[in-house]
């Protein structure tokens, strides 16, 4: 990156999971009367830092995607994605392309994403680094045996749920999967890709609602947040 030029964000949303804990693809179906996938592509769009958007979906998605995002501004291109979340990830970094310094991947199915959210996950990212959205774990955690009974108390002071948008240096983020795939790991997000390698990435602590949409019943709860939110906005 030259010396005194702003560096760039692009976002690789990850909507190619299958839905299984869901029961019927989730990606699209109606949330706050519009499709799942449309509330984080606006907060994406909204976000002043982000130049380019590629949505990551499952192949056979792809044309009901396309269709559902026509009018979205800054969206690059929409791709399928890969058997695993990681495979899905490094094609939808590759489809952002080198004019990109930083990458931002987020989960499709966390509707509650903000613009300025995602614009102070990306102001840590260039402070250090790298940096996720994470939330305090404030719940007592019990380790269970083998039989399913309270085996011990697991401290939870230090403890952090990983959510997302979390934004890395491109270049970092497209090694430290590389070495994923070559090494045959598997990782569940990114930053234990860049861990692995090595890499430090600063919690930034969302103050907000996150929700990752998993189950049936996690659709009332974000609907509910969304239309307190557009009411909010009105007031």
């Amino acid at each position: 990156m030259a010396e005194g030029r702003q560096p760039t964000l692009g976002v690789v949303l990850v909507a190619a999971g299958a839905s299984r804990r869901m029961g019927f693809d989730k990606i699209l179906a109606p949330v706050a009367g519009e499709p799942l996938l449309r509330h984080a592509l606006r907060a994406c769009e909204q976000c002043a830092a982000v130049g380019r958007i590629v949505i990551v979906c499952a192949r056979e998605r792809e044309a009901d995607v396309r269709a559902a995002t026509t009018d979205a501004r800054k969206l690059a291109a929409v791709v399928p994605g890969g058997a695993e979340r990681q495979e899905s990830v490094e094609i939808g970094v590759a489809a952002l392309g080198d004019a990109v310094d930083f990458v931002a991947v987020h989960d499709a199915a966390r509707p509650l994403l903000t613009p300025d959210f995602l614009a102070r996950c990306f102001a840590a990212a260039v402070e250090h680094g790298a940096a996720t959205a994470a939330e305090r774990v404030t719940d007592t955690l019990q380790r269970a045996d083998g039989a399913g009974f309270c085996a011990e108390v697991v401290e939870r002071e230090g403890l952090w749920r990983m959510q997302t948008p979390q934004v890395f240096r491109r270049a970092e983020l497209v090694a430290a999967m590389a070495a994923v795939r070559a090494d045959g790991v598997s990782v569940t997000d990114e930053t234990s890709a860049v861990r692995r390698g090595g890499g430090r990435v600063f919690l930034v602590e969302n103050p907000d609602w996150n929700i990752k949409v998993t189950v049936p019943r996690d659709v009332a709860v974000v609907e509910f947040l969304l239309r307190a939110r557009a009411a909010e906005s009105l007031t």
